[in-house]
Parts: C-alpha cells; sequence; structure tokens
C-alpha cells in the first residue's frame, strides 16, 4: 500500500494523550490530500475522507476514507503489539 509509505514516522500527538501521531510529508502528497479533500492513501474524493489518518508538520490534520483508515489503524495495532512482545 503505497500511502503507508508517505508517513514520515512517528512523532508525539500535540493532544495529552499518549497517543503516537503519525507526520506525513506534505511533498509526497497531492494538494487534494494536503486540504482533506482525498484520502491520503487511495486518492478517493468521495465520499469526502473524515477519519484522521496524522497529521502534517505543521499539525494540521490528514485523513482517509473508512476502508483506509481501517487498514491503518490494523497496522498500527499489530506494529504495537510486536512493539509489546519485543519489549
Amino acid at each position: 500500500m503505497s500511502g503507508l509509505s508517505m508517513m514520515c514516522g512517528p512523532g508525539t500527538s500535540t493532544a495529552s494523550t499518549a497517543e503516537d501521531t503519525y507526520v506525513f510529508d506534505p511533498g509526497s502528497l497531492t494538494t487534494a490530500q494536503v486540504m482533506g479533500d482525498a484520502c491520503a492513501v487511495c486518492h478517493a474524493k468521495w465520499p469526502r475522507p473524515r477519519r484522521p489518518l496524522g497529521e502534517l508538520p505543521d499539525g494540521t490534520g490528514v485523513y482517509g476514507c473508512a476502508e483506509c483508515a481501517g487498514f491503518v489503524m490494523a497496522h498500527n495495532a499489530r506494529a504495537l503489539e510486536h512493539a509489546l512482545a519485543a519489549h
């Protein structure tokens, strides 16, 4: 899935939670993806993506369609399981 490779890496969320937020490289996204008008993974424009996937370096949210957001959540859950098992 090419969209997952667009992520620069996990960063610290600006919220008070301990959740990791992925920071996307805006240079690897289209204008529609940066503006939130297209899914950051599959480029789908309709229905408009509403699921948060991460953010840009300036803190602007990056969004995805429901299907891609499910893939990202599953990927993140597996990565957390591996990290906990390795620790």
